[in-house]
């Protein structure tokens, strides 16, 4: 199926020239002078080449026919990472890298929509959000007031992200999956 570039996400597997592509990232620039650029940087299925293609953003892109269903994760083994389709209860192995950074927030029961390529896993789409809890980080210094200063934490998974400073250690924070920034304080 074709689309236009600018509609191209992470998670999504595109066909170039043959070849099946996992989109890693997308970021549409739009110049001041000049015609929009979609730039994709994405992995071939086959070998795990990494490479970054750079398309107008009306140009057309073949999006390759993918089954997504969704499936809960339920443990990682010597195999890779185990999901449950929810639909079937069959279990499916992921390796390690189509999930990639992606498995630090990966948690017990958690839902992901999971892309098949005749029935073979090629991408992960998790949840955007996850709560997570802030372990350790620094305490507050005094008149430090501004509120575009972060510091760094330490969330229950072990990702490192920076919060604001009235966040403190044991409390629950919102977390994007996409690139681990810190959103807001839970509301639980």
């Amino acid at each position: 199926m074709k689309v236009i570039a600018s509609q191209i996400r992470k998670g999504n597997v595109v066909e170039v020239d043959g070849n099946l592509f996992d989109v890693l990232k997308a970021e549409s620039f739009f110049q001041g002078k000049g015609t929009p650029t979609t730039q994709i940087d994405m992995r071939r299925l086959s070998d795990g080449v990494k490479t970054s293609q750079r398309y107008k953003t009306t140009e057309q892109v073949e999006r390759a026919f993918i089954e997504t269903k969704e499936h809960n994760y339920l443990y990682q083994d010597a195999h890779g990472y185990a999901f449950m389709s929810m639909e079937s209860y069959e279990q499916v192995s992921v390796p390690e890298d189509v999930i990639g950074d992606s498995a630090i927030y990966l948690a017990e029961n958690m839902p992901c929509q999971l892309s098949l390529y005749n029935g073979v896993p090629v991408a992960i789409e998790l949840p955007t959000r996850v709560t997570l809890e802030v372990m350790e980080t620094e305490p507050v210094t005094k008149g430090q007031t501004a509120s575009s200063s972060y510091k760094p934490a330490i969330l229950s998974n072990g990702a490192r992200t920076t919060v604001p400073p009235h966040i403190s250690a044991g409390t629950r924070v919102v977390i994007l999956t996409e690139d681990g920034s810190y959103v807001e304080r839970a509301k639980d």
